[in-house]
């Protein structure tokens, strides 16, 4: 085997009969000792994944560990304070060098730290976003991961699919792929199992290979994997490309930008404070080691890694609330959602058919229950009064239900607590109804079945019971069956069918459809011995009709007024009937009792310009095509607005590439969709489309609050120094202070902030502007406003130490010192949020914050207190009355900003009291 694929690779020659299109499947498979039915067993699979490895391109080389630990002191300020350290070393103080050299050492472990999760962070989601193949495995289709395949493997292919591998077609029905990825080809190809073709056939002249990276675009196919991994056509392309850079996010970007204009603005201010120190007699090398630490502490440079960490973890959140996010600019999107175009069935519905009602010789029954549990009872429409025995006429439309069907109903993994249907929903609807009546298939066999025909629209058996005796169950469009129909069960017996009964059961058909039932007619006949097939479908005895639906999710009304409150538009687009689409639309409050639906016919007959006008009008589209999904995602991002777009068919796939965020199917999506997306749905449930958004919100928030938290610790630093510089006081805090405070505070807070829960009204507000910069000039002032306060908490316990006396500087140093991390640590639990209090967020609703101030803040005593570091960090061997004035000071910031917001809620209330 080895050698065939190694062949595989080769140029192809005439005489070369081994290469797989140009070798009969047959032939293939003993070649790779597998079976064209069964598959390879489970012991040679794993063989084969020991000998090839594993179906996957190859990554390109990890970056060595000791380069990425390196690329933590990349930074220019970094080099300048390890130079200063340098030379303090030489001049003969090795105490602050070493120090000094030390916490930049442990700054840079912790930011390796931080991206070295974000990396295990990342890849997790990316295996949970892996692709899935269909192979047989010991003669059992067995879905797994796309990379567990091996050369010998069969797989089955079907429309929507990415070709897991190369594989050799073995049997194909109407199958064509879209390979432009590889070929350049912008038509689907047709594609040919039985063709074996000449070994100097072109790639894009293949037409009964597959190869791995393009897409089945229509049909089926069962195929043998010939080539897996690198030995893939893709694969010895993707050996060609050189090593690219991940690019950032739009939010980092921003981040980025935001560093650069801070580092401008931290560096003349210390380049200010350096002068100011000078001119008052400072010592040179100590007020240049106090500026290049204050820069190093003020600018964020950590703050790009910290905002990859912070999604990274957010996003595993987002998957426990079945939301798989493929990209990390997508979060971003996400907070700034304001339509939600979303398919009907099995996202705003349950894609179970469920049978309601049954009409039988005008008695109406209404069936309890839904989904695909036969569980329920058949009611009297009028009497609401329970059916515990159906009356023949009941029992025989259930039977015709039960026996025309192919589909199968099977217990789900919970036993008989979940159900599943293998086969047709609509035949499983009759089924399970049936079941609930008590009524089952019944022994005997099919002779014969006469299938379902769009045109004819129309299905029947002839079935041969028990006894001997062969009857012909029909069903299908009642206007087509009642045409078949002679006469009317009634009673036990046949009545014949007059043109008034005619338009009476017509009638109850309108009626039904009116709203939103798909209705089927039921219809039955005696099989004569002498008659022969092929049989016909006439002088059947009407039995009734069967009006079924797939029932909305009764979770989705609760998310659709969660999008109203919030701002967010939700919008059907469906290729559903339009009185369906509206029913069930207007059932969960995405359309009212004035909307109507629009067609695909009607927007056929619509310009561009007139959609646009229109669209914000319209929130049901039905029986639509990939073209008309496009136009209306279109149209609204014409109307500047942030659309999601869900899809899990092929023809979705160019819609929810156009969205802002498209959204594909997890369970029912294909592969082309879920590739095109940005975030794919665990449990295909639209309620999860909105907890996404919900916590989109919140992630963007979360790195607004850490943000507005390092940006306002640092301002208070740089405001501290250049207070004391102005006022001519020597330096509250030295160095290696800064640089301290800069790692304790900086680190843990930070992350922790990003791991808040959403606020409880966050869905309340209207959408984040998609462009709206992470720093507002508000928040901006706000962050000045705080930094202010903690370096004015600062100054106060320096100078009520310090009263310029120099024999106190030490003492005031320390007392300073510990203010500013304490400070600092006490104003993270405000940065929570900027409207609620700690009462109101909840004091333990973010343990995470708790446990980093709780760490950082025992860090920070251990500095001051243990003998071996209070040399190193020069603090006061003993503190008295000054641990009352910390305490106080420490405080005061944090206490100051609850007090504003409690009086800024009273006055809004107030406000709103006396409107």
């Amino acid at each position: 085997m080895e050698a065939l694929i190694a062949d595989a690779a080769r140029v192809p020659s005439d005489s070369d009969a081994t290469l797989p299109h140009a070798t009969p499947a047959r032939t293939l498979a003993t070649a790779f000792h597998t079976d064209l039915d069964s598959g390879l067993t489970v012991e040679e699979a794993t063989d084969g994944l020991g000998r090839f490895g594993p179906n996957e391109l190859a990554a390109a080389p990890a970056t060595p560990t000791w380069r990425r630990l390196a690329a933590q002191f990349r930074e220019l300020l970094v080099w300048i304070l390890i130079a200063a350290a340098l030379i303090s070393g030489v001049l003969g103080d090795w105490v602050d060098a070493l120090a000094i050299l030390a916490i930049v050492l442990l700054n840079g472990v912790l930011g390796f730290i931080q991206e070295e999760r974000s990396e295990r962070a990342l890849a997790s989601l990316q295996d949970l976003s892996a692709p899935m193949a269909k192979a047989f495995r010991g003669g059992l289709l067995t879905t797994l991961p796309a990379r567990d395949l091996v050369p010998g493997d069969v797989v089955q292919l079907e429309s929507g699919d990415n070709v897991p591998a190369d594989v050799r077609l073995v049997r194909a029905f109407g199958l064509s792929a879209q390979e432009a990825a590889l070929t350049g080809e912008s038509t689907s190809v047709s594609k040919d199992a039985d063709a074996v073709l000449s070994a100097a056939t072109a790639l894009g002249d293949r037409r009964n290979m597959a190869y791995m990276g393009t897409v089945i675009a229509a049909g089926k196919a069962t195929a043998l994997v010939t080539a897996t991994g690198m030995k893939t056509e893709l694969g010895r392309i993707a050996g060609l490309l050189s090593r690219y850079e991940r690019e950032p996010t739009p939010l980092q970007r921003r981040l980025a930008e935001l560093g650069r204009v801070l580092i401008f603005i931290c560096l003349t201010l210390v380049a200010l404070i350096f002068a100011l120190q000078m001119v008052r007699g400072g010592e040179l090398l100590e007020v240049f080691m106090l500026s290049v630490s204050l820069a190093v502490a003020a600018v964020p440079e950590g703050l790009p890694a910290v905002v990859t960490i912070v999604l990274a973890l957010s996003l595993q959140r987002m998957v426990k609330r079945n939301a798989l996010i493929r990209r990390l600019p997508s979060v971003e999107t996400l907070g700034s959602v304001t339509v939600i175009c979303s398919d009907k069935t099995g996202t705003l519905t349950r894609n179970e058919m469920t049978v309601r009602e049954i009409v039988v010789g005008g008695v109406r029954y209404r069936v309890t229950g839904s989904g695909y549990a036969p569980r329920g009872d058949l009611v009297l429409q009028d009497g609401r009064r329970r059916i515990s025995e159906p009356p023949h006429d009941l029992a025989q439309a259930l039977t015709i239900g039960a026996r025309c069907n192919n589909a199968r109903l099977v217990p789900g993994g919970n036993g008989s607590a979940s159900w599943r249907i293998i086969g047709d929903p609509t035949e499983g609807a009759l089924l399970v109804a049936a079941r609930k009546a008590g009524v089952g298939s019944e022994d005997g066999r099919v002779l014969y079945e006469i299938p379902f025909d769009s045109e004819r629209k129309a299905m029947s058996v002839v079935a041969e019971s028990a006894d001997g005796t062969r009857w012909m169950y029909t069903k299908g469009a009642p206007e087509v069956i009642l045409e078949k129909c002679s006469s009317e069960l009634g009673g036990g017996t046949a009545v014949p069918l007059d043109r008034r009964r005619r338009a009476e059961i017509t009638a109850t058909n309108t009626e039904m459809a009116s709203r939103a039932l798909r209705v089927l007619a039921l219809a039955f006949r005696r099989v004569d011995g002498a008659e022969k097939a092929p049989f016909h479908e006439d002088d059947l005895v009407f039995a009734g009709l069967a009006g079924m639906i797939d029932p909305p999710r009764d979770e989705v009304r609760e998310a659709v007024d969660k999008c109203h409150r919030a701002g967010i538009r939700p919008v059907m687009i469906t290729g559903d009937h339009s009185d369906t689409a509206l029913a069930i639309a207007r059932d969960l409050g995405i359309a009212d009792a004035a909307d109507t639906a629009v067609s695909g016919q009607r927007l056929d007959a619509m310009s561009d310009s007139e959609l646009l006008e229109q669209v914000e009008q319209i929130s049901v589209y039905a029986r639509v095509s990939a073209e008309h999904k496009m136009r209306v995602v279109r149209a609204w991002k014409d109307r500047d607005q942030v659309v999601a777009m869900t899809g899990d068919g092929v023809n979705d796939a160019p819609a929810v590439k156009a969205a802002d965020i498209g959204i594909a199917m997890g369970v029912t999506g294909t592969h082309v969709t879920k590739e095109a997306s940005d975030m794919v749905l665990t449990d295909d449930n639209f309620t999860s489309i909105v907890n996404a958004v919900e916590e989109g919100r919140g992630i963007f928030a979360n790195v607004q609050k850490f943000v507005h938290y390092l940006l306002s610790c640092n301002a208070g630093e740089v405001l501290l120094m250049l207070l004391a510089a102005i006022a001519g006081w020597p330096a509250p805090l030295k160095a290696i202070h800064l640089l301290w405070i800069n790692l304790v505070t900086d680190g843990l807070p930070a992350l922790a902030l990003g791991m808040e829960p959403p606020e409880r009204d966050i869905m309340n507000h209207k959408p984040r502007p998609l462009r709206e910069p992470v720093i507002t000039w508000s928040r901006g002032a706000s962050m000045l406003g705080h930094g202010l306060l903690m370096a004015a908490s600062v100054a106060v316990g320096f100078w009520l130490v310090y009263q310029g006396e120099s024999g106190n500087l030490p003492h005031a140093r320390t007392v300073a010192f510990s203010i500013a991390a304490f400070s600092q640590l006490l104003f993270a639990l405000s940065c929570r949020s900027l409207r609620y209090t700690m009462p109101q967020l909840g004091p333990f609703t973010n343990p995470y914050l708790l446990a980093a101030i709780l760490a950082s803040g025992l860090l920070q005593l251990s500095v001051i207190t243990l003998p071996f570091t209070q040399s190193t960090f020069g603090t006061a061997t003993e503190l008295g009355w000054e641990w009352l004035l910390i305490a106080g000071l420490s405080l005061t910031p944090v206490t100051a900003i609850e007090i504003v917001k409690i009086v800024k809620k009273r006055s809004q209330k107030t406000v709103r009291g006396t409107v």
